[in-house]
């Protein structure tokens, strides 16, 4: 079975993880993505109520009908917690209404993350600067997650989250190792991570959830078709639903 998860992706940053990704799941999911505009590339929260306002997120959704897609991800996790629990759902829920097809967002995407395996408390190493981080430890919060610590690194833009590389990551998953966390949360769909998840969990001895994993999680438990793998961390591996062997793409296998 294939599905199609659209993802609606503010500016550019690490969209590249989407190809990646759709390679790594063997071809059984297609992500096509659109660009929603941007009006100022700031992580501070007047800039990002901007960003996630309806008719961005709209527009964008009008370009995803061509794809006739199964289900539909905001990918941007600032975008989304800024507007706090309610205002997320109330969020995904116009964009729902327009496609008629299952919505969420990268925030709730962690916070379904976290509850499909089964975790209460978690760190957060965000590379916002902590009055925005503050408020995705206030979503957690609200969806009965407990926020161990919060580590934020004050980087300015979605952009400049894009240019670290698998050092600089790795460093800012390390810089938030709670000991008595039991998962690290490392947010903004602007930041690569998906080839190094797996590293990331080794390194950090639990389970690692980011941005771009998340979200494509989140996007086919809607569509209703996660299948297995042990690319891509705990989640994908504990989290999804693995189909019969001869279903099963040979790319999972490895």
């Amino acid at each position: 079975m294939s599905v199609t998860v659209g993802m609606l992706y503010p500016g550019f940053g690490a969209e590249d993880d989407y190809p990646y990704l759709e390679e790594v799941l063997g071809g059984y999911a297609q992500l096509p993505l659109v660009h929603t505009s941007v009006g100022v590339d700031a992580h501070e929260v007047d800039a990002l109520l901007d960003l996630g306002k309806s008719e961005r997120l709209l527009e964008g959704a009008d370009a995803l009908r061509a794809s006739v897609p199964d289900a539909v991800m905001w990918a941007c996790t600032s975008g989304s917690f800024v507007f706090g629990w309610e205002g997320a759902h109330q969020q995904v829920a116009e964009v729902e209404a327009a496609l008629g097809v299952p919505v969420s967002s990268t925030s709730l995407a962690f916070v379904e993350a976290v509850r499909a395996l089964g975790l209460t408390t978690v760190a957060v190493a965000a590379t916002y600067p902590d009055d925005v981080a503050q408020h995705f430890a206030r979503l957690l919060g609200d969806a009965g997650i407990t926020v161990l610590q919060l580590v934020s690194h004050d980087i300015k833009t979605a952009a400049l989250a894009g240019e670290l590389d698998h050092d600089g990551v790795l460093a800012l998953a390390r810089s938030n190792d709670s000991p008595e966390a039991e998962a690290i949360l490392i947010p903004d769909t602007a930041l690569h991570s998906a080839r190094w998840i797996n590293e990331l969990e080794e390194a950090l001895g639990k389970p690692v959830l980011t941005a771009n994993q998340v979200t494509v999680w989140q996007g086919l438990r809607l569509a209703g078709e996660i299948q297995s793998t042990n690319l891509l961390g705990t989640l994908f591996r504990d989290a999804g639903v693995l189909p019969d062997a001869g279903v099963l793409p040979a790319a999972l296998l490895t």
